[in-house]
C-alpha cells in the first residue's frame, strides 16, 4: 500500500568525484520519492549514476576521491546526510538493505553462509548465536532453499550463482529493512532462475511491507515489479513515470531510445534499433543538454543550454526543450 509521506526523499543530491584538480559530477542534483510499499526503478546504460547514486544514499561513495557535497537524503524525515557513519552502521542491514550486483564479490569467501547471515541479526537484533541461527533458517526457507543446514554450513564458492543471489536477499531482507536497494540483482542469471527472483523478491515484499529501488538496465524486468520508473542519464534524471505512462509513451528522446531497442514479440525485426554513441564521461560532459550528441531531435538551444527536469503533469518529470510548453507549473 502506497502511502502519501515518502519513505525515503532524495532532494538534489550531489555526489562529486575529484581527479587531478577537476571535479566530476558523477551524480548531479538527482531528486525523487519512494513511498511505503512502492517499488520505484532506476534505469539508464552503464555509467549514467544509477548505482552511484544508491550508493551515495547509503554513504558508500568510494574514498577518497568520491564525495557527496550537497543536497538530503530523508529517511522516515531523518537528513541521513546530516549524521555520521556511526548513525549509518545502524541504518545499513537494519532499516535499509541492499543487494549488491555480483554477490560473489559481497559475500565473504572465507565465512560460511551461516556467520555471514547470523552477523548481521546478531550486531543489529542483538539476538543469541542460537536465536540468529534460528532466524537464518526460516529467512533460507523463505528465498526457497531446502538442505537449509548444509548450506548454511557452506562457503558461497560452493553456490550457483541463483544461491547466491537467493542468499544475498535473505540476507538483505533478515532484519526485515522498510528499504530495499536491489542493485542489478538478476544480472548474468538465467532467464528462468531471473523469474523466480523477481517473484522471490516481489513475495518478500508483499510480506514485509517493504519499498524497493530496483537498478537495472533491463526494462523487462522494470515492467514485472516497478511502479514508478527514474530515468537516469549523465548522472541526471531525465525522465520520471508512472510505468505505464512511460511505457505507453515515453516523453524523453533517451527514454524513447531505451524502448525501442527492446525486441518485441509482435514485431518483425531484422537489426534491433540502437542509441548511437556511448554515454559521455563526467570530464566530458557536454556544455548543453547530455544526451545532444546522440540525440536525434536536438535543436540549436540544446547545445548551449542545459533544461531544466520539469514537471508536464503530475507525477510525470522529462528533462527535454521539446516539452517545456506542456510544462505543469501550478
Amino acid at each position: 500500500m502506497v502511502t502519501n509521506q515518502p519513505l525515503l526523499d532524495v532532494r538534489n543530491l550531489k555526489t562529486y568525484f575529484y581527479k587531478k584538480g577537476k571535479e566530476l559530477p558523477v551524480v548531479d542534483d538527482v531528486s525523487f520519492q519512494v513511498h511505503e510499499g512502492e517499488t520505484v526503478a532506476i534505469v539508464g546504460e552503464s555509467g549514467s549514476g544509477k548505482s552511484m547514486t544508491t550508493l551515495s544514499i547509503m554513504q558508500l561513495v568510494p574514498s577518497p576521491g568520491g564525495k557527496t557535497v550537497g543536497g538530503e537524503i530523508l529517511f522516515n524525515g531523518d537528513d541521513l546526510l546530516k549524521h555520521g557513519q556511526d548513525r549509518m552502521f545502524k541504518v545499513r542491514g537494519n532499516d535499509i538493505g541492499m543487494i549488491f550486483q555480483e554477490p560473489m564479490t559481497s559475500l565473504n569467501p572465507v565465512l560460511t553462509i551461516g556467520d555471514q547471515l547470523m552477523e548481521t541479526l546478531i550486531y543489529h537484533k542483538k539476538l543469541t548465536k542460537k536465536q540468529a541461527y534460528a532466524r537464518a533458517k526460516e529467512m533460507l526457507e523463505l528465498v526457497g532453499f531446502s538442505r537449509i543446514d548444509e548450506i548454511l554450513a557452506d562457503y558461497p564458492h560452493r553456490l550457483s550463482g541463483g544461491m547466491r543471489q537467493r542468499v544475498m536477499i535473505a540476507m538483505a531482507m533478515s532484519n526485515d529493512p522498510k528499504l530495499l536497494i536491489a542493485d542489478e540483482p538478476t544480472t548474468a542469471l538465467d532467464v528462468t532462475v531471473q523469474a523466480q527472483i523477481l517473484d522471490l523478491m516481489r513475495g518478500l515484499s508483499d510480506k514485509f511491507n517493504s519499498s524497493i529501488i530496483l537498478i537495472t538496465h533491463d526494462l523487462g524486468v522494470v515492467a514485472e515489479l516497478a511502479d514508478r520508473v527514474v530515468v537516469m542519464y549523465a548522472g541526471q534524471v531525465v525522465e520520471e513515470a508512472d510505468i505505464v505512462p512511460l511505457f505507453d509513451k515515453p516523453l524523453h528522446p533517451y527514454t524513447v531510445g531505451l524502448m525501442e531497442s527492446v525486441p518485441k514479440l509482435d514485431v518483425e525485426q531484422e537489426r534491433l534499433t540502437s542509441i548511437a554513441g556511448n554515454v559521455p564521461t563526467p570530464d566530458n560532459f557536454p556544455k548543453g543538454c547530455r544526451f545532444v550528441t546522440r540525440c536525434p531531435l536536438a535543436l540549436d538551444r540544446c547545445s548551449n543550454e542545459q533544461p531544466e527536469l520539469i514537471e508536464v503533469e503530475r507525477g510525470r518529470k522529462v528533462r527535454c526543450f521539446l516539452h517545456e510548453e506542456g510544462r505543469n507549473d501550478s
